[in-house]
């Protein structure tokens, strides 16, 4: 295979470990066929003749990874924000998802959903999109030929919701099987199991998605204790069940396979046990929690039990695709959670650390600039003010807390430089 190098010369800033950042002032990325080979103060002899990309001062940071959204909630940001979870999907998010059957809206916002993970600068996403199987096929396209990294889950749903998005059992299971057998050998946009969550699958339906999980080794992203009053709902649908988590777990749809469980905000001791124990990954979504008044993730009682924690922007509950904004927000959450065990604020590497290599872990060799590693990259140009004299990692955190996508000079997937029509 020919060797394709790509050298970026800047400030390169990233976090192998959760409790620091590795920085290197005016260092060389070197990569070859999109993964990293090593990271150099100068450019070593046998690349001497390879093209380098030199942004002089500018900084170069991972990618962020998105673990969790809706893209057909793209067009709804914003709208609904005065309800609870369960009365905002019955006024708005099912009305919205309905309109996906029609394949011409479907491509108008998916297009939309992804310039803008784009131009925020997200690298990978793991993504919601509806039930139906055609608009599901649109956004896979779509996301392939902007070149981004994705697992897309057509969702499945068969109960307790409107008629419009209510799927026979047997069809469901049908459309998803042949969705992922048709897939092809596509290695940038994957297919992931999504159940929507509990309440709204049929018992049959989730011991056949598990089944469908474990045969190709898919998998599996859902929802789970979000709301108190969606905990006390699948109580009273699951009542075989001791705890919510654990109807997952009876149908094979809970650390079978590699998990993917959003929200995780009012779960119990056993329940942080049993993710834990069955290397199921937490998302947490701080601004969809704080918008439909949920609560707040207790972050750092996860961390310490050893539960690997992401992030996601869940829009349209989240309003804003922009992971800098999801940071900050799980940062400033972790400072006025009423819990007196787990009152030690998250760090911003911490976090970092969950929107880049901690939620690439689920991609692979993701969101870090060490040798082997996928490169994904992004260019930060943060226009300080000249005789500043802030470091780089001082010029980091006011890209994360003050800064927006207009900071960002490129933005690299794989190796390969990747265009926001905006820019």
């Amino acid at each position: 295979m020919k060797r394709e190098i790509l050298i970026l010369k800047g400030n390169i800033v990233f976090t192998q470990q959760p409790d620091r950042f590795d920085v290197y002032e005016n260092g060389c990325l070197i990569c070859c066929n999109g993964v990293i080979e090593q990271i150099s103060s100068t450019i070593p002899d046998e690349y001497k003749n390879c093209e380098v990309k030199n942004y002089g001062s500018d900084l170069i940071i991972p990618g962020f990874v998105d673990l969790h959204t809706h893209a057909s909630q793209f067009n709804q940001r914003g709208l609904g924000l005065d309800l609870q979870l369960l009365e905002w999907l019955e006024e708005y998010t099912f009305r919205e998802e309905s309109r996906f059957c029609d394949l011409s809206y479907a491509a108008a916002v998916y297009a939309a959903f992804a310039e803008e993970l784009i131009r925020q600068g997200t690298t990978r996403v793991v993504v919601f999109a509806t039930i139906h199987k055609e608009s599901c096929r649109l956004l896979i396209d779509i996301l392939t030929q902007k070149g981004i990294g994705a697992y897309v889950g057509k969702v499945n749903m068969d109960s307790n919701c409107p008629d419009v998005l209510k799927e026979d059992t047997e069809q469901s299971i049908k459309d998803t099987e042949e969705l992922i057998q048709n897939w092809g050998d596509n290695p940038l946009v994957k297919p992931i199991i999504t159940p929507r969550f509990a309440p709204t699958s049929s018992k049959r339906l989730l011991a056949e998605l598990g089944k469908l999980a474990v045969k190709y080794m898919l998998p599996v992203q859902t929802h789970l204790s979000e709301n108190k009053n969606e905990i006390e709902w699948v109580a009273e649908l699951f009542p075989e069940q001791r705890e919510y988590h654990r109807v997952y777990a009876h149908y094979q749809l809970f650390g079978q396979t590699p998990t993917l469980m959003a929200h995780c905000v009012h779960v119990t001791d056993s329940c942080i046990n049993d993710i834990h124990k069955h290397h199921v990954t937490a998302v947490h979504c701080p601004d969809s929690n704080l918008n439909l008044a949920s609560g707040i993730m207790s972050a750092r009682k996860l961390l310490d039990a050893g539960v690997q924690v992401g992030l996601g922007t869940d829009i349209g509950a989240g309003h804003s695709l922009s992971m800098p904004q999801t940071i900050v927000k799980a940062i400033q959450l972790s400072k006025v959670i009423q819990n007196p065990a787990y009152t030690r604020p998250l760090t911003l590497a911490e976090v970092f650390y969950m929107a880049t290599k901690g939620g690439g872990q689920f991609f692979g060799k993701v969101g870090s600039f060490e040798p082997g590693y996928a490169c994904d990259a992004l260019v930060i140009h943060t226009g300080m003010a000249p005789g500043a004299g802030l470091t780089s990692l001082e010029r980091l955190q006011q890209f994360i807390y003050t800064g927006d996508s207009g900071n960002i000079a490129a933005r690299y997937i794989n190796g390969r430089e990747i265009n926001s029509a905006a820019h």
